[in-house]
């Protein structure tokens, strides 16, 4: 889209050739820098300087931004044009985005002097000038150097966005026109990470889940298994008492979408073999294609799929099934009744190998590792059972001691690890045995599962449900953790009203995390959860230099969901303000640069249900256009530059310059006169004076006067020399005379010059005249 005037920028069509001019200005650049005095201070890292302008014009460099070295890297932070009113401190900080006080900082707020992290600045004269603090220079400027590290004084810039700021200090600390940032990374992260953008209500890409439906059609429902071949999902159930006329004990198979009942499977073999209606208590895994195994009360084995009138099943002799789950072949599950671990055959209910432990009730197989992990609660002690040969291998101790209410025990089948429900607890076992990590919550622990293809572990918290405990509210929580460091990976999501007084709360994970599904017992209801992610930005658009009249372009990108939507948004005063795009709601932007533009900021805008993320502002500059100077520019230099050489051993000059699609350079004879070169074209097109007047001059290096150019014109030769010199271009003169005296710095700034020509007459060359 097109913006209107005063709107957008992008990278001009002419990038090319602006992107060689700069390089010829770098090279001259290193030079100068050579020349700078010892002990001036240099950053240890150069490589990623970068500039940002602040909402009263202020000017902040640092001298590098990548790649930093998290144990520790001195830096140089330069600055220009801040009131002479305000202090300011600069430091490494949280950036917490447009507005709002970056904090908190490396060093903090220094007011001792002796801080290396930051640095405290002060207009002259003030009563803090001196050993606590530095003056500003002229014009509000200041050098300085201060140390940073990735952590310390309560930040993390491995896990917050980080910049490096000027910010008011502490006697005015509400005052926001001092903040200018630049983005900074240490080693292994990119500018601004993590946060993707600058998250305005939540950070960028925030992951949470939100409730998109409550099933109804399973009683109450106990547990929980989406198929991984059928997509169904199944609930085990028990009759809910408040809808006496049905009585809805079984297992349902749900459409995971709706909700709604495609089978019901309410009847399986009693202990004399006949059917009866039978509540599903724990579903222990899934039948190839389609259909569950499962234990229905107290001791029965059953196994069903959608459609079947009745579970086919086995009841067990002993006492009540407290677990169970697939047992080492397709044909057998392993069943626990109290101490005793078994595995039996589905099809007889005949015990293939039974151990009996010294206490628990519940446990979690690990196939892949050969092992199973039995939880007593009652005795505080976690034993591992070998598959193999059915003996215990290994007993761990439950942080807590004995007593601790029973919550869960599963396993991830990714790492191995072990993760018990205690309490208000999540006990984390590696494969070992070792207790490498405890989650806290607020409610207690009754599920987990897992999800192999994003490495997030789902746990399900209840309320105590006794609202005389002021530790109760009655609402349950979801958290949602990486298995690998066990942070949060997700916004702790509130569960109203699932509480603990009828049953413990199960559920489900759709492979990859994008849905997950909770029993409530007590309200009688599956909730359908899905995942919503904050905008993050993937793209971002970059500073940019224009030509008057050069069509740019500013893009950038951003991915959440739901998918976010864009705007583009404009500061004309240095970020203090912004303002809308009007009709810029595409990722790219584009519009004409004008000069009107020059120094105005600009930002994308991603939004959804989520939260709304904003990418860095970025200035665009608008520089005069020199399209219109070609003639007068080419003709000066070209026909200058060719007209000014003189001959060493005649004095006299050879050919006149070709003033650009001017007239042709005159000719000098040897005698010694002179015929001036025409830069007619160039009067025509050439700004009046300017280039063609440096043309002329140059041209003059070949003897003692040259004839400078006027309203773009060209002189095409030099005056014939008397003393036969050779012509130096841009300094006869000094040729002549042999002078070698110089400042280092005027030979760069020299150098600079000469670069800058030699550049434009090559770009000339490479792409001609138009």
């Amino acid at each position: 889209m097109t913006s209107t005037p005063g709107t957008a920028p992008g990278t001009p069509p002419g990038g090319q050739s602006r992107l060689r001019r700069r390089a010829g200005t770098a090279a001259v650049a290193a030079l100068l820098l050579a020349g700078v005095p010892a002990g001036a201070a240099v950053s240890a890292d150069a490589g990623t300087p970068k500039t940002a302008t602040g909402p009263q014009g202020q000017k902040l460099t640092v001298s590098a931004t990548t790649g930093l070295d998290p144990a520790g890297q001195r830096i140089r932070v330069q600055g220009e044009g801040y009131g002479l009113t305000t202090g300011i401190y600069v430091a490494l900080c949280k950036d917490n985005g447009d507005n709002r006080v970056p904090s908190p900082c490396l060093g903090g707020a220094d007011m001792s002097g002796g801080s290396k992290t930051s640095q405290w600045i002060v207009p002259p004269g003030d009563p803090y000038e001196g050993d606590l603090a530095s003056a500003f220079g002229p014009g509000g400027t200041f050098d300085v150097e201060i140390e940073i590290t990735e952590k310390g004084d309560g930040l993390d810039c491995a896990e917050v966005a980080c910049s490096v700021v000027t910010r008011a200090d502490h006697r005015a600390a509400g005052n926001r026109t001092q903040d200018v940032r630049i983005p900074v990374a240490f080693a292994g992260q990119e500018p601004g990470e993590p946060g993707g953008g600058e998250g305005v209500d939540v950070p960028a890409g925030t992951v949470s889940y939100k409730s998109a439906a409550e099933f109804t059609t399973a009683g109450k429902p106990l547990d929980l298994l989406l198929h991984p071949d059928s997509k169904k999902l199944y609930a085990g159930a028990d009759n809910l008492p408040d809808t006496a006329d049905v009585d809805e004990r079984g297992l349902h198979v749900l459409n995971p979408e709706d909700g709604t009942s495609e089978s019901w499977i309410s009847q399986a073999p009693g202990s004399t073999g006949a059917l009866r209606a039978s509540a599903a208590a724990r579903i222990a895994g899934p039948l190839p294609g389609d259909g569950v195994v499962y234990n229905y009360p107290l001791r029965g084995v059953g196994s069903a799929k959608s459609g079947d009138e009745a579970a086919s099943g086995v009841w067990l002799t002993g006492s009540t099934i407290t677990d169970i789950a697939p047992g080492t072949t397709p044909d057998t599950v392993l069943v626990a009744q109290g101490a005793t671990l078994s595995e039996i055959e589905r099809a007889t209910g005949t015990a293939t190998r039974t151990l009996v432990l010294p206490g628990g009730t519940q446990f979690a197989a690990d196939p892949e590792r050969g092992a199973v992990w039995y939880t007593d609660f009652t005795a505080g002690k976690l034993h591992r059972v070998d598959l193999a040969s059915f003996i215990v291998t290994g007993s761990f101790d439950l942080p807590g001691g004995p007593g601790g209410m029973a919550g869960f025990t599963e396993t991830d089948p990714a790492t191995g690890a072990v993760w018990v429900g205690v309490d208000r607890s999540v006990l984390v076992f590696d494969a070992a045995g070792t207790l490498v990590k405890t989650l806290v919550g607020k409610d207690l622990a009754r599920d987990a599962a897992f999800d192999t293809a994003t490495g997030r572990a789902f746990v399900v918290w209840q309320d105590g449900g006794d609202l005389s405990d002021p530790a109760n509210d009655n609402n349950g929580t979801l958290t949602v953790y990486g298995t690998e460091d066990f942070a949060p990976a997700a916004k702790d999501l509130s569960l109203p009203g699932n509480h603990s007084q009828a049953g413990a709360a199960s559920l489900a994970v759709e492979p990859g995390g994008a849905t997950v599904f909770v029993t409530s017992p007590a309200e009688g209801k599956i909730t359908r959860l899905v995942r919503q992610v904050s905008p993050l930005v993937t793209q971002a658009p970059e500073d940019l230099t224009a030509e008057e009249g050069e069509e740019v372009a500013l893009t950038a990108e951003a991915e959440g969901t739901p998918e976010p939507t864009v705007r583009w948004q404009v500061s004309t005063d240095g970020a203090q303000t912004w303002q809308d795009v009007e009709g810029a709601t595409e990722p790219a932007l584009t519009f004409t640069a004008r000069t009107a533009q020059d120094g105005y900021r600009y930002r994308a805008e991603f939004r959804n249900d989520v939260g709304t993320t904003r990418t860095a502002a970025v200035t665009l500059t608008v520089t005069p256009a020199t399209g219109g100077d070609s003639g007068g520019d080419t003709g000066g230099d070209t026909g200058g530059d060719t007209g000014g050489t003189g001959d060493a051993s005649n004095g006299a000059g050879s050919t006149g310059g070709d003033g650009s699609t001017g007239g042709d350079g005159g000719t000098q004879s040897s005698g010694g006169s002179t015929t001036d070169g025409s830069g007619s074209t160039g009067t025509t097109t050439g700004d009046p004076g300017s280039t063609g007047t440096t043309g002329g001059s140059t041209a003059a290096a070949g003897g003692s006067t040259g004839t400078a150019g006027s309203s773009g014109s060209t002189v095409g030769g030099g005056v014939a020399g008397g003393t036969g010199t050779a012509a130096t271009s841009g300094g006869g003169s000094l040729a002549a005379t042999g002078a070698t005296v110089m400042s280092v710095t005027l030979a760069a700034a020299a150098l600079v010059g000469t670069g800058v020509l030699v550049h434009r007459r090559a770009r000339r060359r490479t792409e001609g005249a138009l």
